[in-house]
C-alpha cells in the first residue's frame, strides 16, 4: 500500500477521496489549514492530519520524505476577487516546493476541461497551473472535467437551487454553452484509477459522462428528474456580474464563487479525448442518474462533504482553539439563563438541530437576518447545514461555523461567518438542570458598538424567545 498526501482535504472532492483510499488500506496525510477541525466524526485507522496553509510556506512541515504520490486539489477561486490567479500560482509553487524534499513519483491534479483559446480566469488559472506542475521534473497526471454532480457539489447546489425554488428562469444567452457534466463517484474512480499506474504517468486526459448538454438543459433534466414544470427564457442583457448578484440571492454561493462559474459557463467545456477509456475502462453514470443518485444520498443523510467545508479563518496560525476560548474582555453579550421544561437529551436534540432545513426558534428573524446579509455580500442562511442533527468542529450552520460541539460535556459553540463590525460568538450549554445560552459580541471600532446598540431590543426579544423554545 502507498503512503500518499492529499491537499485540499477538506473539500468537497478531498474528504472522499481520502475515505475512498483509506478503504483501500492506503496510508493518508492530509493537509488541513485549520488546526483543530474534523474530517470524519470517528477515529480512522491510517489516516494521518497535517497542519499546514499553502499560502505561508514556513507553516509546511511534517510530511514524510517517502512520499508515493500527492493529490494536488487546490483551488482558491472562491476565496477573493481581483489576484486569485496570482494566489493560485503561489500556492502551487509552495506545494511543489515542499513536495521536492521528498521522494514522490507522482503528483495527481484534478483541473478543468479547457477547450477553447479564449478562457475564463477561473480556467486560466487552471491551465496556468497544470503548466506549473509539469515543469517540476516529477511524473505527474492531471484530469480534465467540467462540471461534477454530487450531492454537496457547488454545481450540483446551483442546480438544485434555481430549479426547486423558481418555476420561471431568466437566464442568459449562454445558458446554450454546452459542458459534460460527471458523477462524483465516477471522478473518484479515476483519480484512484491513476495512482501510479505507469501509462497514467506525465499524461493529461480528459473525463466526462456519456451526455453533452447545454446548461439550460441540465436545469430542465433536473427538473424532469423531480418531476417539475419550469420555464427558462433566455435574454441577450445579463452580464457575469447581473448573473452573479442573481445566483448570489437565489442560490447559497459566496458572490466570487459564483462569478467565476458564471464566467466558465460562457465557453464550452466538453471532453475532445477519451484516451483515458483505452487505460481505465469505465462506464460513467448518466446525468439524471447522478441527479438520482445525489438526491438519495441527501435524502438518507448521507452528505460526506460540501463545498462550504472550506473554512476561511485568515492568520498566519489558524486553530480552533483561539476561537474556541470566547473573549471576555472589551466586549458585549447577552446571555440567557432557562430552567428546562425538557429532558437534558430533548434539549441537546433541539440544540444540536438547529438551522438548515430544521430552521431557527423564531425563524423569521433569522430569515431576515440572512436576507440583509446576502445584501451585504455574505453568505446568508442559503448554505444550510450537512446533516439535519450530526455536528463536526468545522461544519457550517447556515451563517455560523462550529468550533465546539460536544454532547458529552454538553457544550456547542458557533462563529460568526455573516458580515459584521465585529466578530461574534453564539454558545449553548447545559449545566445541571439549566441552559444557558450566550451571544458573545467583540466590536470592531465604533462602528461595533453602534450596530449592537441598534440591534439590541431585537436581542432582548430574540435571544430570549429563543432560549425559552429550546429549552
Amino acid at each position: 500500500m502507498a503512503k500518499i498526501l492529499v491537499t485540499g482535504a477538506t473539500g468537497f472532492i478531498g474528504k472522499r477521496l481520502i475515505s475512498a483510499l483509506l478503504t483501500q488500506g492506503h496510508e493518508v496525510y492530509a493537509l488541513v489549514r485549520i488546526r483543530g477541525q474534523e474530517l470524519f466524526p470517528y477515529f480512522v485507522e491510517g489516516l494521518h492530519l497535517i497542519f499546514g496553509d499553502m499560502q505561508n510556506r514556513v507553516t509546511l512541515a511534517g510530511l514524510p520524505c517517502d512520499l508515493d504520490a500527492a493529490y494536488y486539489l487546490m483551488h482558491s477561486m472562491s476565496d477573493i476577487m481581483g489576484n486569485f490567479i496570482d494566489l493560485e500560482r503561489k500556492v502551487a509553487e509552495n506545494f511543489l516546493e515542499v513536495i521536492k524534499e521528498t521522494k514522490t513519483k507522482q503528483i495527481i491534479y484534478l483541473s478543468g476541461i479547457i477547450s477553447e483559446e479564449r478562457l475564463s480566469r477561473h480556467l486560466q488559472s487552471r491551465l496556468m497551473v497544470e503548466e506549473i506542475l509539469k515543469a517540476a521534473g516529477i511524473p505527474f497526471t492531471i484530469l480534465r472535467a467540467s462540471i461534477v454532480v454530487g450531492e454537496g457539489s457547488a454545481s450540483f447546489e446551483i442546480i438544485r437551487d434555481l430549479v426547486e425554488k423558481l418555476p420561471c428562469m431568466i437566464a442568459p444567452r449562454w445558458v446554450k454553452s454546452l459542458c459534460q457534466p460527471i458523477s462524483v463517484s465516477d471522478v473518484l474512480f479515476y483519480l484512484e484509477g491513476v495512482l501510479l499506474h505507469p501509462d497514467c504517468l506525465n499524461r493529461t486526459f480528459e473525463i466526462g459522462g456519456p451526455d453533452v448538454l447545454s446548461f439550460k438543459q441540465l436545469l430542465l433534466q433536473y427538473a424532469e428528474v423531480r418531476d417539475l414544470k419550469r420555464w427558462i427564457i433566455t435574454v441577450p442583457v445579463l452580464t457575469p456580474r447581473l448573473s452573479s448578484y442573481w445566483l448570489v440571492f437565489i442560490t447559497s454561493v459566496r458572490f466570487s464563487l459564483a462569478y467565476y462559474l458564471v464566467e466558465s459557463m460562457k465557453v464550452d467545456t466538453f471532453c475532445r479525448n477519451s484516451e483515458i477509456m483505452t487505460i481505465l475502462p469505465h462506464k460513467c453514470l448518466t446525468y439524471k442518474e447522478s441527479i438520482r443518485l445525489a438526491i438519495q444520498k441527501i435524502s438518507q443523510n448521507e452528505v460526506v462533504s460540501t463545498w462550504m467545508d472550506s473554512w476561511e479563518i485568515r492568520s498566519s496560525d489558524p486553530d480552533v482553539s483561539r476561537y474556541i476560548q470566547v473573549p471576555t474582555h472589551g466586549i458585549l453579550y447577552d446571555e440567557q439563563r432557562v430552567e428546562l421544561k425538557s429532558s437534558i437529551d430533548k434539549v441537546l436534540n433541539k440544540i444540536w438541530s438547529i438551522g438548515g432545513e430544521t430552521g431557527w426558534p423564531l425563524d423569521w428573524a433569522w430569515t431576515l437576518r440572512g436576507l440583509i446579509d446576502k445584501f451585504l455580500g455574505g453568505v446568508g442562511t442559503n448554505r444550510g447545514r450537512r446533516h439535519p442533527s450530526e455536528i463536526m468542529v468545522g461544519d457550517s450552520i447556515d451563517f455560523w461555523r462550529v468550533l465546539k460541539a460536544d454532547k458529552e460535556e454538553r457544550h456547542l459553540i458557533l462563529y460568526a461567518e455573516m458580515k459584521l463590525p465585529g466578530e461574534a460568538w453564539l454558545e449553548f450549554k447545559i449545566e445541571e438542570n439549566q441552559l444557558i445560552q450566550r451571544a458573545t459580541f467583540r466590536p470592531k471600532g465604533l462602528p461595533g458598538r453602534l450596530y449592537w446598540y441598534a440591534m439590541f431590543p431585537f436581542h432582548i426579544f430574540i435571544f430570549r424567545r429563543m432560549a425559552q423554545k429550546l429549552s
